[in-house]
This record gives structure tokens, sequence and C-alpha cells, in this order.
């Protein structure tokens, strides 16, 4: 690591000039409150004076990035860290293995098919071929159970919106079928292989697609070899428009499970329609109720027989599993199968006869195994400390596959065969890093309440503690979303510079269960911004970092939480990264599937809920004249979950509050969505972030990789 006292020093005294923002005379009503919104205009997603000012506000990010060598050195050192391949976890369908892998740098990642697990690899379709530019994604797939025909579905952008396309295995041609409007849906087949369920939105209206509030979700079944217009309706919430609807078969394609549920949150009802015979089913058979009491998780993870496994935290914050009869859905009819435990269940699953069951310990993943009647066979033997980034087999098979991973552990997926009990390598890959030069520790801060909050830090062994060590805190902190020990390729071109790498467990998390997620949603937003300023504190207070050499980073909810952290204590930290962040608390709801989360943050519409949103909404509590953390925002023209207004609204009145020279730059990626960016440009959108980092802490790139 490098430092320039004469470059740290031109950096902070380096004033961007800011194109003008126009502001607008709007103000709503909330109840009795009035709240100003002068870029309103921004949240037009199609109109000329977006597009103009969005090329403008680029136009200077990149030029202030383009300055600075060390940009140069961060491409170059993570796409050589990048350049490895990668595997996702496999999906059996008739004997044959269905996966994706990419060889280090391939813009996508192509469809591979192995008719056994020591077979060779054959290509199914590459995504890099039929979508050159990469601005369209293979976003999933679903092969049919007589593996003759692949439905897959694409999104223009990476966004939410899908297109299925039907292709022949056999002929590798795709079929005329075009099913479009499906959005947050699987692909279920049914057991004749002639169709499949799937969920899907009514059309949105023109020149809304990217905005339009969502609703009148419902479940249909698209048979080959028809148009659309007759695939057939079989569920909608009628009396709740605006919730989700998704469905699942059960293996042996008798039973069709379908939930609703109003949010974000984990709470479902749950139906079932008998399809009687799999080779022959009945489509129109009656959708009974299982449960709709609203209060509780049911989430099935495998069937045998009429009897279905369900994860739930009905009267278990963290989760048990049961077994209900759905010939006999009588809640005192349910029976226990593994009991809630002093640790949380993440994901269960069914595979060979056995029940796969991950707990959380601490923040560490253990993979326990019992048979069907709830009785302890042991542990998989995983292969380090570390996390699963999942878990998929089926029950006619003795093979789970499972991807493992830490901060320090490349994701890596393995056979497990349940027969022998032993795990092999599934096209395992060396990434080009020497990871022995890093450790991880896991330390726990104490919030404002009290509470016990932990976090890892990863940094190069023999760290010393003076308060002069640049640092990068990245957290999430909502929608019982776990933030597990991973491995990110680009992490280490930083901690090679000296970096530590820092990521917390916060509430509103499922680290420790529901319990641990209900205490930072709603009324309780503010104890996950604790949890994050206590963290930072303490590496403050323990000479691990020092505010000057502090930053914090995360994406759309972790947006959210920089954005408010940021605001609340701009004492603490040098660096901002807010990603694809929900910042304006006000109006979120208003948008795309914005009304789901109101069951994490609630909503200004209702009366006893804005004191709480306007209390700590990015957005508006700014207060002009105050000095901010330099400050990077990043979203992607086609992000429909979180639109990209969020992000320009916030970036406009943050350049108009900045009350120091400390930079605010808006970077928006093209033909990238929420989640998705090609390699190349998930590249080049990392290189910018730790560019624009370590140019604030005043770091050079004086040590090397290669």
């Amino acid at each position: 690591m490098g430092s320039s006292t004469q470059q740290r020093g031109s950096v902070l005294t380096q004033k961007v000039q800011y194109p003008p923002t126009r502001a607008v005379a709007v103000e709503d009503d909330y109840h009795g409150t009035r709240v100003p919104d002068p870029y309103r205009w921004l949240e037009d997603l199609e109109s000329k004076d977006t597009a103009d000012w969005v090329a403008v506000q680029n136009g200077v990010t990149d030029r202030y990035l383009a300055q600075q060598p060390i940009r140069a050195h961060f491409r170059r050192s993570i796409q050589r860290l990048w350049n490895f391949p990668k595997t996702n976890i496999p999906l059996i369908e008739g004997g044959r293995l269905f996966y994706r892998m990419n060889t280090g740098l391939q813009l996508q990642s192509p469809l591979y098919m192995r008719e056994r697990l020591t077979a060779p690899p054959t290509l199914v379709m590459d995504p890099n071929l039929i979508w050159p530019d990469a601005t369209t994604s293979l976003a999933t797939f679903a092969p049919s159970p007589d593996t003759r025909h692949l439905a897959y579905a694409f999104a223009r952008g990476g966004a939410d919106w899908q297109t299925i396309k039907i292709r022949s295995l056999r002929t590798e041609q795709d079929l005329a079928d075009e099913v479009n409007w499906m959005r947050f849906s699987g692909l279920s087949w049914t057991k004749d292989s002639k169709g499949f369920f799937y969920s899907r939105y009514p059309e949105p209206p023109a020149g809304k697609v990217r905005e339009a509030a969502l609703s009148g979700h419902a479940l249909y079944y698209h048979v080959i070899g028809t148009p659309q217009t007759q695939d057939r309706l079989i569920f909608t919430n009628t009396a709740n428009p605006a919730w989700f609807v998704t469905a699942t078969l059960t293996e042996d394609g008798r039973y069709l499970l379908i939930a609703t549920s109003k949010g974000s949150d984990n709470n479902n009802r749950l139906y079932c329609v008998d399809l009687r015979d799999p080779e022959k089913p009945h489509l129109g058979g009656a959708v009974r109720p299982i449960v709709e009491a609203d209060d509780a998780e049911f989430a099935p993870i495998g069937s045998q027989g009429s009897t279905v496994f369900l994860r739930t935290d009905r009267l278990a914050p963290n989760r048990k599993i049961i077994a209900v009869d759905l010939d006999d859905v009588d809640p005192a009819s349910w029976r226990t199968i593994v009991p809630e435990s002093p640790h949380a269940i993440e994901n269960a699953t069914l595979a060979g006869g056995r029940m796969f069951i991950e707990y959380l310990v601490d923040v560490n993943s253990r993979l326990a195994m019992f048979d069907l009647g709830g009785r302890s066979r042991g542990n998989v033997a995983l292969p380090a400390v570390g996390s699963l980034s999942g878990f998929m087999g089926r029950e006619d098979s003795d093979l789970l596959f499972y991807a493992f991973t830490s901060h320090l552990y490349p994701t890596t997926v393995f056979a497990y065969d349940i027969s022998s009990g032993t795990s092999t390598g599934f096209e395992a890959a060396k990434p080009p890093v020497d990871v022995d030069r890093y450790e991880t520790i896991q330390s726990f801060a104490i919030s404002k309440d009290g509470t016990r909050v932990p976090f890892f830090l990863t940094a190069r062994k023999g760290l010393a503690k003076d308060g002069n060590n640049p640092t990068m805190l990245y957290a999430y902190g909502g929608f019982s979303v776990s933030i597990m020990p991973g491995y990110r390729p680009d992490v280490p071109a930083w901690l090679d510079l000296g970096g530590i790498w820092i990521t917390a467990n916060l509430r509103g998390g499922a680290e420790y269960g529901e319990a641990w997620h209900q205490a930072g949603i709603l009324e309780k937003k503010q104890n996950v911004f604790d949890d994050c300023i206590a963290i930072a504190e303490l590496l403050v207070k323990e000479r691990y970092t020092s505010p000057a050499r502090l930053g914090i980073m995360g994406g759309s909810n972790g947006g959210l939480l920089v954005g408010a952290v940021m605001e609340q204590r701009p004492d603490l930290f040098a660096v901002a990264l807010p990603a694809v962040g929900v910042m304006d608390m006000l109006r979120y709801d208003r948008f795309t599937g914005g009304q789901a989360w109101v069951t994490e943050y609630g909503t200004a519409q209702d009366p006893a809920q804005f004191p709480t949103l306007w209390t700590y909404s990015p957005l508006h509590n700014l207060k002009p004249g105050t000095c901010y953390p330099a400050t990077l925002i990043t979203t992607a023209d086609h992000d429909d979950r979180v639109v990209p207004s969020h992000s320009f609204k916030f970036a406009a009145a943050l350049q108009a509050a900045q009350g120091c020279d400390r930079p605010v730059l808006i970077r928006v990626e093209t033909g990238g969505s929420h989640n998705f960016r090609s390699t190349d440009k998930r590249i080049a959108e990392l290189a910018d972030e730790w560019t624009f980092t370590a140019v604030q802490m005043g770091l050079e790139a004086t040590a090397r990789l290669e």
C-alpha cells in the first residue's frame, strides 16, 4: 500500500463542477406535512430531459474517473482475478445434468448438459452467440421431464420482465412459441412434458414498462405449440390483485402447490391442485386451500405421496419442518418433523430419501441430514468454515449438489453422494490468487440498544492496527436476507493495496431467524442503521481504520442503508457507495413492485407510518451545507425493480446539498438492471467503485497482484 500526501490533498481540494439540475415547484401533502419534490421530473424514465440529464451526469463521472491513474490498475487487476471458470449448481432432469458455466470472462454463462455425472459436457445454448452485445440476459431455464425441450426465459437489459421461448433439444432450434410478461416466476413442467406453469402480469401501459405499478399477478399453463392467448388461467388472487402468485409441482407431478403473498416478507397462503394422473394431468381441478392465515411462511421443500414437507416459522421464529397430508390439511393433523432449534434454518430440501437442512450457526452454514421421520443422520462435512450459496437434489437421485464459499474460498460446486457420504468437486477451478496471504476473523459490535451484532473482517495477514488501513464496510440489513461469508473476485484487488473488507450482519436479515428480521423492519428500521454505525465506530475505536479511511457500500435495500447512515453520521465515513438504492421512502411504493415492500418499510400513505419513513428517507434528510462523504451512486437504465429515478433524484439533491469539495457523482449503466451486468460491464463498474474509493483515501497502485 502506498499513500501520497500531495495526491490526497489535490483530491480533496479539487471541486467537481456539476451540471445544473432543474428544480420544479412540486409539493405533496402527507397528512398535513407538506413535502417538496423538486426533482419529480426525473421520475419520467422515458423523457428526453431525463435521458439528457443522465448523459451529462455520466460524462462528468467518466471524465473524473478517467483522470485517476489507479483506475487502470483496478481494471487490470479485477479482470485478471475474475478470469477463472465458474459453475452453477446443476439441475437434474431425466437423469441428465443441466448447468451454466463461464470459462472466466465470457459476457454471459452458456448452458451445458451432461448425460450423467461423469460424462463430458455438451453445449445446449450460448447466450453470447444469441445476444452478442449482452444487453439481453438468459434469465432462467427448465428442461422438460422427457428432456426433449427446454423452456428458457430472456430479459432485455436483464430486467425483471421476461419472455419465454421453447427450444427443441434434438434440433437445437426454437419453436414458434413466445410467452410474454413473465415476472417473479419459475417454470414448472407437467410430467407429460406437454406444457408448463408460469406466472405473469397483464401487459403494462405503453411507455411505462419500466415504472408502472404492478397488479394482477396470475398463474397460467402454457401448452407447447399454442399461442399465449390460449394459455389457461389457473389462479389469481382477485381479492388482492397486488399480491404475488407463484407455483411449483411436486416431483412426482401430481400436486400443484400455489403460494400467494402480500409482499416481500416470508408470510404466504398455500393452496393445492390435485392433477390426479401426472401423465394425463387434470388442469381443471379445484384449487383447495392448505393454509390462509397470513401469519407465517409455508415453503414446500419436497413430498412423499400425498404428504408435503414444509419449512415454516409458524410459532417457530427459527423455523421448523412440518409434514402436511394433502388429504387432511386441518392444522391439528400437521406433524412436526424437525422441531425448531436454537439455530435458524436457512434452507432445506429432500433428496435421495433424506432431508437436508442448512442451519446458521453464528453466520456460518451447517448442513444436517435427517430421514423423512425427522431422525438425525449426521452432518455433511463441508470443505471449511463458511457458507452454502445453495443446494439442490431430487428425491429419486442419490446426488445432492451444493455450492460452498467463504470470504477466502471461491464458490465451488460439489456433488455429494448420499449413499457413500462423500463430496466431489464439480467443474472445480482454482482462481488466480493466493488466498493464503489473507485471513478472515469474526467479531461483534454492541449496538445502541445493547444488541450484539456480528461482522467479518478480511485483510492481509499481519495487519497493523494503526488507524490508517483503508476499509470498506458492506451491509444490507433487510428483507430476511442473510449476508453470509462469500467470495468476491474483486476484493483481493482491494486487499492487496492494504485494504480491509468488512461484511456486516445487521438486523433486518435472517442470520438469527425471523426475530432478527422483525427487529429491523417498519418502526424498528433505525435498529439497522444503529447496528451499522456501531460496527463502524468499533473499527475506528479498535484502530483498524479512521473516518478518513472508512467507506460504506450496499445495494438495493443496502443502498437505502448507505444513504441513511451517511446522513446520520457524515463524520464517520470518507466514502459512500449506494447502489440501486431505495432513496425516496415516501414514493417508492408507487413504482413497479414497490407495493410488495410495504410489509418491510410501511407506507407514507398511512398516517401512522409516515413519520418513521420521513425520519430516515435519504432523499428527504439531506441538510444543505453539511460535508457529506464522497459519494458515487450507481444504478442501471433497465432497473425495473428499484427504478433508477430513486438514484437520479438523490444524486441531484446531494449535489445541491453538499457543503464541501468531496465529490458527488452518479454512474448509470446502460443495458443493465437491478442484478444483471454482463461480465465486462460488471468488472468496469467494480473498478470504478474501487477507483473512486481509493482516490478519496489517497491510495496509489504501489502494490501489484501480477
